[in-house]
């Protein structure tokens, strides 16, 4: 639901962080494993409950995800690069609460674990709708720079970011806050289920006509 307007926040800082990056030679797939490598590192430190540390490690990932893409627009965008960036994506997202869970098993296993459930629902209407989008030549007006079709809804980066940080700060009442995002994600999938069986239902007939 944000993504569009902080996008507009961080892309001239990005844009000008990835001129320098690519200046030195680095490219958009190692600023992508570089991230995702951090990002893993805020698994023990979850584990070990040093959310401070995790919640740095959390934002140099997403710090990170920016900047590859924003270094795949200048060194030109590759289908490898979308799909590597996405799938490391989707896989980070879980880590997180999973972080949770192993810290507290007691209290934040069954809210971790509907959340990764919601979270399956949220990645698959995504990426399925991205692939059929991809096949009916669909473009996304907002999101055009993308690699893939970026189908918005209540839940996006912008909000998993802000849940995050705050499960970090507020670590004590991560099973409330995972219950309240989670419902969102579900609102999230239910939405994009509807409103991409329309949108392909839709081309189906016209094609038909």
């Amino acid at each position: 639901m944000l993504d569009s307007f902080s996008i507009k926040i961080v892309r001239w800082p990005l844009a000008k962080t990835a001129e320098v990056l690519n200046r030195f030679g680095i490219t958009a797939n190692q600023v992508t494993l570089f991230g995702f490598a951090v990002g893993c590192v805020a698994l023990p430190a979850l584990v070990f409950e040093q959310y401070l540390l995790a919640l740095f490690l959390i934002l140099v990932n997403r710090t990170c995800d920016g900047l590859d893409g924003a270094l795949a627009r200048i060194q030109g965008i590759t289908d490898a690069g979308g799909f590597l960036d996405i799938s490391l994506d989707f896989i980070f997202y879980s880590l997180i609460p999973f972080g949770f869970v192993l810290a507290n098993p007691d209290q934040n296993a069954i809210a971790g674990a509907f959340l990764i459930f919601t979270f399956i629902g949220t990645g698959t209407s995504f990426l399925a709708f991205a692939v059929m989008a991809g096949k009916q030549g669909i473009e996304n007006p907002v999101y055009k720079h993308k690699s893939l079709y970026y189908m918005s809804g209540l839940t996006e980066g912008t909000e998993t970011i802000g849940c995050f940080v705050l499960f970090c700060l507020l670590p004590t009442y991560f099973p409330v806050i995972a219950y309240i995002f989670a419902a969102a994600c579900w609102f999230t999938t239910i939405t994009r289920i509807y409103s991409g069986f329309i949108t392909l239902q839709n081309i189906n007939k016209k094609v038909e006509h």
